[in-house]
């Protein structure tokens, strides 16, 4: 019974990734270590793709390995290196398309790693199915590892669907497009099922248990069978027009067996009638598989194994039961158990695998650190520009200060040369004293000045009117220059003096607000050198803080 369907496997052109990738490294690293292991690491990549898909593959799990390390090892570098702009370009034969005399068969080439894995994971899928086909289906360990293979093959296919029009941004080629690749997991899905089937039949499991899992079997390739017979496409390739009946025949196949079963289960209810009539339509499926898809599969075994029961199943009816045989659209449908998933596409695939450019930090990261060292050192360089600004000004204040030039003694164990000079004179010039007893005398001063001004001004204005009486008094004969004219200069002059006076006034106000403010220190200036030396702070700081609670 057991005729499984497997996939070809697509075929690359050799492609050199060594001189795009190293000159990539070359460029990104400086020389050194680091550099020299990215390099032997490129080189052990163009190997892997050599090894996957330079040769031919053995359908066997070592091949399948091999071909699961080269995908992880792509979906690990695809983030650090910028394919786009290593016009890297991958080709690819179309599977199903073997071309015809005078045209070859359908390629496609891309500058795209994601089409570089889509293809990949189809070989993983299209070996991982030829390997599950080879399998030793009379055996336990045949039939788990068949299993396990068919829904990997599923897993990879699925996958394929769901990512290749992202991944390409264009129209795959047919065998990569979405509904043929839907249509590949499902057939590898039914595979699976059925494989299923075989291992509950070989396990001799309750009939109620096979019966379920033959129908969702037959579920599985109805649904197969319509993708490929109602996707337009499909039907074109001689690949499929193979497939398409196996798919019916498997399909007819299940059903029977899921007939065959319940009708077990039947019997053991004491249901003749209903087993009758169960194996009739068993025997009626087997007969259309056998007359329509008999070059495809071998149905004899499943056909004798029905027929026994039938013929059992009726002599017992006619001759001891005569239970009512029910029309076969009367009957319970027959419940449904799927043990099959298809298995999810996680990195990584291989459990033996690692990573060549595991230390190289991908793209994405690369230009994060530029753009923040970038920012680091516009930062630094503004920092710097504000600094150099704030140093300027401080040198200008200090220089307008006349520091640290001005600053004698940095000890405070000493009275500076200076202070010392300027107590001297203090002390030389009265002191104190001398200064309180000149403020003292200006009241007096500044009244006898005002005297002399006012008696000078007196004069004047006297002369000025002994001169216009004898004017008036002698007429023309009094011909002298008139005393208002003559003494002008004079009266400007005493008018000046008075606002000097009066501005000295304002002046002896300030000296006396000065003098207030300052008298305690040039009372200092005025006392002993070891009196101004404890005035003077100190730069020590434990004298300082000496005598201090």
């Amino acid at each position: 019974m057991a005729t499984f369907i497997s996939v070809p496997l697509k075929k690359s052109s050799e492609v050199d990734l060594v001189k795009p990738l190293s000159k990539f490294v070359t460029a990104t690293y400086p020389q050194g270590e680091e550099q020299a292991e990215y390099l032997r690491a490129v080189d052990e990549l163009n190997k892997l793709r050599k090894s996957a898909l330079g040769r031919p593959l053995d359908k066997h799990e070592s091949s399948l390995e091999i071909l699961l390390r080269y995908y992880d090892q792509l979906c690990a570098i695809e983030p650090k290196f910028p394919f786009p702009e290593l016009c890297l370009t991958f080709t690819w034969k179309d599977a199903f398309d073997k071309g015809s005399l005078f045209g070859g068969s359908v390629k496609l080439a891309l500058a795209s790693v994601g089409y570089e894995k889509t293809c990949v994971l189809f070989n993983v899928g299209a070996l991982a199915s030829q390997i599950a086909s080879e399998q030793n289906l009379d055996n336990d360990e045949g039939l788990k590892t068949a299993a396990k293979f068919y829904q990997l093959a599923s897993g990879a296919f699925a996958h394929i669907k769901d990512t290749v029009l992202s991944a390409l941004n264009r129209e795959p080629t047919m065998d990569i497009s979405p509904e043929t690749v839907g249509t590949l997991s499902q057939i590898m899905l039914s595979q699976a099922q059925e494989v299923f089937v075989l291992k509950a039949t070989a396990d001799k499991m309750k009939d109620a248990i096979v019966a379920k899992l033959a129908n969702q079997a037959a579920d599985y390739y109805g649904d197969a069978f319509k993708q490929c017979q109602y996707k337009e496409n499909l039907p074109k390739y001689f690949y499929f027009q193979e497939v398409l009946p196996v798919l019916a025949a498997k399909h007819c196949m299940m059903q029977a067996t899921a007939e065959l079963h319940q009708s077990a289960l039947a019997n053991q209810k004491k249901r003749f009638g209903e087993e009758i009539a169960r194996l009739q339509h068993a025997t009626e499926l087997v007969k259309t598989a056998a007359s329509r898809y008999d070059e495809y599969v071998n149905v004899k075994d499943l056909s004798d194994k029905i027929s026994r029961a039938l013929t059992a199943a009726k002599k017992d009816n006619d001759f001891i039961y005569h239970d009512r045989v029910p029309e076969v659209k009367d009957l319970e449908h027959i419940g449904k158990a799927s043990l099959v998933k298809a298995t999810a596409v996680q990195t990584p695939l291989s459990q033996k695998f690692t990573d060549l450019f595991e230390k190289m930090v991908p793209m994405a990261v690369q230009q994060s650190v530029s753009a923040a060292n970038s920012r680091k050192a516009d930062t630094v360089n503004r920092l710097i520009g504000s600094m150099r600004e704030a140093t300027n000004l401080c040198n200008g204040v200090l220089a307008s200060l006349n520091l640290p030039a001005a600053l004698e003694d940095l000890t405070g164990d000493a009275v500076p040369q200076s202070i010392l000079e300027k107590s001297r004179a203090v002390v030389q010039l009265g002191g104190l004293q001398s200064i309180e007893q000149l403020i003292k005398d200006l009241p007096e001063l500044l009244q006898r000045n005002r005297e002399i001004l006012d008696e000078s001004l007196k004069m004047l204005d006297d002369e000025e009117t002994t001169d216009n009486e004898l004017r008036a008094k002698f007429n023309q004969r009094w011909n002298r220059t008139p005393s208002g004219d003559l003494y002008k200069p004079l009266r400007a002059e005493g008018n000046n003096f008075r606002s000097i006076l009066d501005k000295a006034v304002q002046a002896d106000q300030v000296v006396r607000e000065r003098y207030t403010a300052h008298c305690e220190m040039i009372a200092l200036l005025c006392k002993s050198e070891n009196e101004l030396c404890a005035a003077i702070p100190s730069a020590n700081p434990a004298k300082t803080l000496q005598g201090s609670e």
